[in-house]
């Protein structure tokens, strides 16, 4: 030991005492117990409960460590080690949780995480993360999604989760809290896939069969090649009438994955194909809704509503490995892709016939590019990752009326209305660092900082001139603490401070209806804290516990729908206060428990006024402040207790509850709270040497309750409601080789 290492070694010791007395100090302090845990509604029978099983339960014997997350880390680490909120899901809850057509089958188990099935897919689904991206009416905003290490969110925010190919995943990461900063803009939350890497030689083909017409082909092939490499290849093809008349889809998923490896290199090149034509039955009024949730609003035939969509993409990771000096690792990423939407809406030729009016088609043609470099160094008890990235969007988006000829035919491509070059590019740097504070102490600090550029050159002048370039930089800091009092039990507090710039079509349109970017529209910020702890219990159960405290200053609201043009401006500050508990416990050889609980307030600061509907050239409905946000639920539960038998293979029964959700800003409506049983058996079977077979049996919604399933949220025409689908059976046959 150097003559140092004494002296250092109580440095580490003062600074550690230095820290847990100061936190001590935070904690007790009266002001922050009443601002951070006093306002959380039950928060006292919340961390009652989680104290009572944090301090009581035993340390489990077994190390929970194989489980590793990549997401939010320096480097990859061990789950049960992450100094922040996050979840794993792996291949075989994947496929316990349904057909893998929608990621809301897996992410209901993820507390704090709402996933909403709209039952159209002509929609993306509703995905939330402690109110963020709440306020999306379609696709998903306020999310960072990746696939493989391609982003499905694009530089201005907006994201499309369709073509994950699930049945192809090794894994899911979801990343909630302050951390998630370090993935740049509109990253109040990170959903990544991985793609499962080669180990042996398979093959699988699965069929899922289901209510409502649901028919889905699966196959893939996975192989070890000479020289290092591997290939796995899969596809999936689907079809569903749906339960509503005009919901039918199909979808067609391709993937390739190609791998090479040596002692010190590892190259991936990932390509990957999908392409989905679907019917939009739009979504039911109140009035709507209680006559008949199965019925589709007229108009939705009337003009023959529905969205067809393709993309491709490929990509390139390489990644070195040093043995020798302080620089360990190096990763450089390349991607593109393309992506094409057609989609007819249901807007009266009356309200095009207004000369500003954009049309009731849209059709966009969207080409996406990026690169990310980073180096990782190591010295003893200082990890450090820095790096680099540039992701761009460019959109060449066209709208056309949605009717032709004479007689008139609705729902067919008439005239040119719109006709725009979009373009979105962030270019970032970001660093995060991880030191050791001695055994039981770590400190972890991180910094992205960038610019995102947003930028539209309008062709189509009939209407004036909508052209317009905004630029805003950010800096998202991070700062994270994790304490080990004893072995199984880790502590964690973390702060950061997060960005959401406003997306293109947030920025298409002034409220004062003149041309040009909508240059008044600032980016929402945030301010977010955590504390959290992770327990190891008895039987290698998991218990986790999160309590957050965001403040969001400039929340981005809607101004004004009139003429076919919405508009959006700054509504002012909100809050979001809460907790999370999740649990993962066996009970016995047999039984294992799960369970994903969350509260959360989210409610508007400042009063603001609101669109009562349509037209609304200007907002007049007062929005007083303490009203809930839009899209947002104060609880949410998910639980399943499943039993495991060598002979009867596995029975299970989940609940699903959520309590009423906010359709808009004035909480004119909410959606009522509730809860929805499934039921699920499973079991594997060996089929002949090399081959095994499995069979999967689920019952979703299984008391056949009547329910709202999410919402539009801010619709302008009061068609608030997607109705929960009625009882539905599926059955899922997997036979394997290898």
């Amino acid at each position: 030991m150097s003559a140092g290492a004494p002296a250092r070694a109580r440095s580490l010791e003062s600074t550690r005492h230095r820290v847990l007395a100061g936190l001590a100090q935070l904690v007790e302090h009266p002001p922050c117990k009443r601002k951070v845990f006093g306002s959380i509604p039950k928060a006292g029978t919340t961390l009652a409960l989680a104290c009572t099983a944090l301090l009581g339960a035993q340390a489990g014997a077994a190390d929970t460590g194989q489980r590793v997350v990549v997401t939010g880390s320096v480097a990859e680490r061990a789950a049960a080690e992450a100094p922040y909120a996050i979840n794993l899901i792996d291949a075989e809850a994947l496929r316990r949780a349904g057909a893998m057509v929608h990621l809301s089958e897996a992410l209901a188990r993820v507390p704090g995480l709402v996933a909403n099935n709209r039952h159209n897919f002509a929609q993306d689904l509703q995905l939330s993360s402690r109110g963020f991206g709440a306020r999306a009416g379609f696709g998903v905003r306020g999310l960072r999604l990746y696939t493989d290490g391609i982003p499905a969110t694009m530089p201005d925010g907006q994201g499309q989760p369709a073509h994950f190919d699930l049945a192809g995943a090794e894994r899911l990461e979801v990343l909630r809290g302050p951390f998630s900063v370090l993935y740049g803009n509109s990253s109040g939350g990170v959903v990544a896939l991985f793609t499962a890497p080669v180990r042996e030689a398979t093959a699988e083909l699965a069929i899922d069969a289901g209510s409502f017409g649901l028919r889905q082909l699966r196959a893939a092939v996975a192989r070890p090649l000479q020289d290092g490499l591997d290939l796995r290849a899969s596809a999936v093809a689907l079809r569903i009438d749906g339960f509503r008349p005009h919901s039918a889809a199909q979808r067609g998923l391709a993937h390739v994955r190609l791998g090479w490896r040596d002692a010190d290199d590892r190259v991936t090149v990932i390509a990957g194909a999908f392409e989905q034509p679907a019917d939009d039955p739009l979504g039911l009024s109140r009035a709507q809704f209680e006559a008949d949730p199965r019925q589709t609003t007229p108009q939705a035939t009337q003009f023959d509503t529905r969205k067809s969509a393709r993309q491709q993409q490929a990509g390139l990771s390489w990644q070195r490995r040093f043995d020798e000096g302080a620089l360990r690792e190096g990763r450089l990423a390349v991607y593109t892709g393309s992506r094409s939407v057609v989609q007819w809406l249901a807007i009266a030729p009356a309200t095009q016939a207004n000369p500003s009016h954009g049309g009731g088609v849209i059709d966009f043609d969207r080409r996406y590019q990026g690169l990310e470099a980073r180096l990782r160094w190591a010295w003893e008890g200082l990890d450090l990752l820095a790096g680099a990235a540039v992701e761009r969007q460019h959109d060449a988006r066209r709208g056309f009326e949605n009717f032709n000829g004479s007689p008139v035919v609705l729902g067919s491509t008439g005239a040119l209305r719109r006709d725009e070059a979009n373009t979105a590019t962030t270019r970032d740097l970001f660093v995060q660092a991880e030191q050791a504070l001695g055994a039981d102490w770590s400190a972890t600090a991180g910094l992205r900082a960038g610019r995102v550029v947003l930028a539209a050159a309008d062709a189509f002048l009939a209407n004036g001139d909508d052209s317009g370039r905004l630029a805003y930089d950010y800096r998202n800091p991070v700062l994270g603490l994790r304490w080990r009092p004893r072995p199984g039990l880790q502590l964690h507090a973390s702060a950061a401070r997060g960005f959401e710039s406003p997306t293109l079509g947030e920025l298409a349109y002034r409220p004062d209806g003149v041309g040009g970017f909508n240059t008044a529209l600032r980016p929402q910020t945030s301010r977010q804290l955590e504390l959290g702890a992770r327990l190891r219990t008895t039987g290698d159960g998991a218990l986790t516990l999160a309590l957050f405290d965001i403040a969001v200053a400039d929340e981005i609201g809607v101004a004004s729908n009139a003429a076919g043009r919405s508009s959006f401006r700054n509504v002012g500050r909100t809050t979001r206060r809460g907790a999370e508990l999740g649990l993962e416990q066996p009970l016995g050889a047999a039984w294992q428990a799960t369970l994903a609980l969350a509260t959360l307030e989210a409610r508007y600061r400042d009063d603001f006024l609101a669109c009562a509907g349509l037209p609304c050239t200007a907002p007049t409905v007062p929005v007083p402040a303490g009203n809930r946000v839009a899209g947002t639920q104060r609880g949410s539960l998910w639980a399943a207790l499943a039993w495991r038998q060598a002979l009867l293979g596995e029975l299970a029964l989940e609940a699903r509850a959520l309590a009423r959700t906010a359709v808009d800003d004035r909480n004119s409506d909410f959606a009522p709270g509730h809860a929805l049983l499934a039921l699920r058996w499973t079991r594997g079977f060996a089929v002949a040497p090399g081959w095994r077979a499995e069979a999967q049996l689920r019952v979703d919604n299984a008391a056949n309750r009547r329910a709202v399933g999410s919402v539009i949220v801010n619709d302008a025409n009061g068609r608030f409601f997607e109705p929960q689908a009625p009882r539905s059976v599926t059955l899922s046959l997997r036979l394997i080789a290898g």
